[in-house]
């Protein structure tokens, strides 16, 4: 397996720091949740992890070698992200774009190999579109779409797979179909999978480990039981929050919540 892991990382736009100084370990071969409230450097990070993103210092690890000082093709053989909302061009069709998985193993004019073909065609089944292949991604739906880009990813080969709100804009059952297929591949391929997510609900039932940031630092990480709190959630979000438990899955979710300083935040609305 592989090791991603940051260290004293300090992330920055100009003169303005997103993140300083984080330290934050990714479990092997489980699935990491990252929540936060919005501008909290979540897809900052993630960004950072999968080196879109330089930090200004600190380092971020990957099988105990700096990222910055690895090939991107070799960074691509081992991590492949899925940014949020990505658009393929228009009347790209789902084989191409799955094909665009295999760039970082081909060699001279890139042409598609018999070992390219086997794994496109395993990414295509494994996530249910192999009768989408040759329909345009533009003419799919969200949830098939975002398959699609799941597809394109498998298909990298890589160990750990990063994804920045995977459900944004589905519906709730394009959102569960997303997830329990990052789910199954976790369980049954043993990938790595970390995820930025702004469902808590969501977060914690499909976490086997959460990361919950503010303001760049890390307040709470742990299982679910650990960060689903209602005190982490307050100092997190500043919300008063009731939590329970999911009778399906046994996890903690958010029944209800309410702002804090609910009144103070009325007071802008007044006309």
């Amino acid at each position: 397996m592989s090791r991603l892991f940051t260290e004293n990382l300090r992330i920055s736009y100009g003169d303005y720091d997103i993140v300083n100084n984080l330290n934050m370990d990714i479990p092997d071969g489980k699935i990491t949740t990252i929540i936060g409230p919005n501008g909290c450097g979540k897809s900052t990070v993630l960004k950072t992890l999968s080196r879109i993103l330089t930090a200004k210092s600190g380092s971020v690890y990957l099988d105990g070698k700096q990222i910055s000082k690895e090939s991107t093709k070799k960074i691509a053989q081992k991590m492949a992200i899925l940014p949020q909302s990505p658009d393929a061009p228009e009347g790209l069709t789902v084989a191409e774009l799955v094909s665009y998985g295999r760039f970082p193993y081909q060699k001279g004019m890139g042409t598609l190999q018999d070992k390219d073909r086997e794994v496109m065609e395993w990414a295509l089944r494994v996530t249910g579109i192999s009768t989408f292949r040759d329909r345009a991604v533009d003419a799919l739906s969200g949830g098939q779409r975002q398959r699609v880009w799941i597809a394109m990813a498998l298909a990298q080969e890589t160990e750990i797979i990063l994804l920045d709100e995977p459900t944004t804009y589905l519906d709730l059952s394009h959102q569960l179909e997303v997830l329990e297929l990052l789910q199954y591949l976790n369980e049954t391929e043993k990938r790595t999978v970390v995820m930025v997510i702004h469902d808590l609900n969501h977060a914690a039932r499909f976490a086997d480990h959460m990361v919950a940031i503010k303001d760049g630092d890390i307040i709470k990480e742990g299982n679910a039981e650990e960060v689903m709190t209602s005190q982490v959630l307050r100092s997190v979000f500043s919300i008063d929050v009731e939590i329970g438990i999911d009778p399906r899955t046994k996890k903690p979710m958010c029944l209800t919540y309410d702002l804090i300083n609910r009144d103070r935040a009325m007071e802008g609305t007044a006309i």
